[in-house]
């Protein structure tokens, strides 16, 4: 018997009570379930958790039902469950992570100080809008 096609947003139809993991424009990972989406990609997501990833360790933050605004979502896609906890990753507390994350951010931003302190010193200037930042 043929099944037929759902077109657009219409796909997101099958993944309903399946745990995914959806990527953010503003570069956040949630996992959660998704119960429900509308016609504008719209996500309902229930036992959602933030995880935030430093190098080859993560940590997870409690966020519980989640709604994203379809235009946010720049990935999404089912976990593959006999899976997840194969995790070539190292989970640490949240604290942990956190800081781990701001001493990265202020490494990054030490390195594009230097960068355009050495551009300034021959003459140049950094345009902002072509530097691609984190977002938060």
């Amino acid at each position: 018997m043929n099944k037929i096609e759902l077109e657009g947003t219409a796909h997101l139809l099958d993944e309903l009570d399946k745990k995914l993991m959806v990527l953010l424009r503003d570069g956040r990972t949630l996992i959660g379930y998704l119960r429900s989406v509308d016609q504008f990609a719209n996500l309902v997501l229930h036992k959602t958790i933030e995880r935030i990833h430093v190098g080859k360790e993560y940590g997870d933050i409690p966020r519980g039902i989640f709604i994203v605004r379809g235009e946010n979502v720049v990935l999404l896609g089912e976990i593959d469950i006999d899976r997840e906890d194969k995790l070539p990753l190292t989970e640490i507390s949240v604290d942990d992570v956190l800081d781990a994350q701001r001493k990265e951010q202020e490494l990054h931003i030490e390195k594009q100080r230097l960068i355009s302190k050495a551009l300034k010193e021959r003459g140049l200037q950094m345009n902002a809008d072509l530097v691609q930042d984190d977002l938060y």
